[in-house]
């Protein structure tokens, strides 16, 4: 039986507890939500006010220069690149994964459809974040040349999808409702024998789990930078393309911060000879320049420290569930297996909706997806085991009190 002088002595062991002190995070909330919305670094409030007072305020447009606000999507991009396991050079911070996300499809299937014509199908997850499906969808409407959308039931039935003529495979490395966690390398090494091409979600991985892009030889990468790296509210997204990939094609969202000689102000146009070539227009200063904070606190941990901490705290979470909670019906949808879990551990519930809301009145924040699904995100860097136990005790009080069962749960919010 776990007690909570166990989780106060795990505390006092933990080697990463230091990292809490870099977040503000409301007192007596317990936030379970950092894949969601990252926490908010300390840091990030005196560079807002710099950014906006000096470089806005003061040195104005100068700042293009004299603060490398033209920089900063491939300055960012190198930063953040030491944490997917690529190079210098390789990726770029922009725009959102949605729009990235049409950036990388494009090229994958134009790459595809010059050397493997017959290739129609793009491969997706049923279960995968909606905007992924909704984008490969309107692509295929947009370009009308005959490609179709197949959904898949998860990893399982990818080798089925295989079997047929497919030209690009987008899949989210860590599944957003689940928690499960593709192993990159097999998965890519089993798309590329049937002559397709991979294109990685990183949304609910990015600063969650270790990877390598280059080494496992993957094809494209898009993802967040305002969950697990606390890049603040719409943050610009990440997008890496492998280096073999970059000048094959030049995405068709092709603005004038993705031009080779961008100030020439030339008639037509031609793509930069580099990662920029994935830019489009004109950039959100501010917010991108937030982005700083967060990445910035990670390059000082190891990834695998993260990670071991991580399984640590989503194995107390389940086994604390099961030992407080077991009564009360909640079904665990998260593997169990570390090598397929993620850092969000998921449960379904009738209730699920309602549970949470009581569980956020307590001050335990986390989030609710459907159908039914109560999410509850862990974030080593400013989340101990003292927290779990807590949250889990909130959990049992709220179910034995029957909290979830207050009439005002039973009306949403616009957001849910």
């Amino acid at each position: 039986m776990i007690t909570r002088e166990q989780c106060l002595y795990w505390d006092q062991e933990d080697e990463l507890k230091k990292f809490k002190d870099e977040f503000a995070l409301p007192e007596g909330v317990i936030y379970l939500d950092g894949n969601s919305l990252g926490a908010r670094p300390k840091k990030s409030l005196a560079v807002a006010q710099h950014i906006i007072s000096q470089e806005w305020g003061e040195d104005l447009i100068n700042s293009w220069n004299k603060a490398d606000w033209w920089g900063l999507p491939t300055r960012l991009g190198d930063k953040v690149a030491k944490l997917i396991g690529a190079e210098q050079g390789e990726v770029v911070i922009s725009d959102s994964t949605t729009l990235n996300l049409f950036k990388v499809l494009s090229a994958a299937v134009k790459i595809q459809a010059d050397k493997f014509p017959e290739h129609k199908i793009i491969v997706a997850e049923k279960d995968a974040f909606p905007t992924d499906i909704y984008i490969i969808e309107g692509f295929i409407d947009l370009i009308q040349k005959g490609y179709q959308v197949e959904l898949i039931d998860g990893v399982e039935d990818l080798s089925r999808a295989l079997e047929k003529d497919v030209a690009v495979v987008v899949l989210s490395h860590v599944n957003y409702r689940t928690g499960y966690f593709y192993d990159m390398a097999s998965i890519n090494e089993q798309i590329h024998s049937k002559d397709a091409l991979v294109i990685w979600d990183l949304c609910h991985s990015v600063g969650a789990v270790p990877m390598h892009l280059n080494q496992t030889d993957s094809d494209f990468a898009i993802g967040c930078t305002y969950k697990y790296l606390n890049g603040g509210p719409g943050s610009p997204a990440l997008l890496w393309v492998n280096e073999k990939h970059r000048d094959q094609f030049w995405q068709p969202l092709s603005g004038w911060w993705s031009h080779k000689k961008p100030f020439d102000m030339a008639q037509h146009y031609e793509p930069a000879n580099s990662i920029r070539r994935y830019l489009c227009g004109t950039q959100p200063v501010i917010s991108m320049s937030l982005i700083e904070c967060g990445v910035d606190i990670f390059l000082h941990v190891d990834m695998q420290k993260i990670r071991e901490k991580s399984l640590k705290l989503t194995d107390l979470f389940i086994q604390l569930v099961h030992q407080e909670c077991s009564e009360f019906g909640f079904e665990l949808i998260t593997p169990l297996d570390h090598k397929h879990r993620g850092s969000h551990v998921s449960y379904r519930h009738e209730f699920g909706y309602e549970i949470i809301q009581a569980l956020i009145a307590r001050g335990v924040i986390g989030d609710y997806r459907e159908p039914g699904v109560l999410r509850f995100g862990i974030t080593p860097l400013y989340l101990g085991f003292e927290d779990i136990w807590n949250a889990v005790q909130h959990l049992k009080e709220t179910m034995l009190n029957s909290e979830w069962k207050n009439k005002q749960y039973l009306v949403r919010g616009e957001v849910t």
